[in-house]
């Protein structure tokens, strides 16, 4: 009497295409780490850099241009954006690039102290 082999199928085919999707996934997706709308250069710092959490208001501030949690704004929309925080012990991140004259970096502080946002933090670039 013959002994029926039994038939499975071969899953090396299978492996192979789902190692190739997971790849392609891979590189083709895009991992936001933080609200970012410009490109600043900040200044540098020796101290250590902390999380920036979800709950937290991002702003940016650049020569020309200001962003408000990764959405480039104009100054009059970002005053009005502000004048809706409810909240205003929630943390304020700012980063400002390391050119910006002082007269703007002040206009922000101001606007940012006739809302009560006061828990403020300013980004800097942690040197090596």
């Amino acid at each position: 009497m013959k002994r029926r082999e039994h038939l499975s199928p071969d899953l090396t085919p299978l492996i192979d295409v789902v190692f190739l999707i997971l790849i392609f996934f891979l590189v083709s997706s895009t991992f936001k780490k933080e609200e970012l709308a410009l490109m600043l250069t900040l200044p540098d710092t020796q101290s250590a850099a902390e999380e920036i959490k979800k709950e937290e208001i991002n702003i940016e501030l650049g020569m020309e241009r200001v962003a408000y949690r990764g959405k480039e704004v104009h100054f009059e929309e970002l005053d009005q954006l502000l004048a809706n925080v409810k909240e205003k012990s929630k943390p304020v991140n700012v980063r400002i690039d390391k050119q910006v004259p002082y007269e703007r970096v002040v206009k922000l502080l101001d606007l940012l102290n006739k809302h009560g946002l006061n828990n403020l933090a300013l980004e800097t670039h942690r040197a090596e």
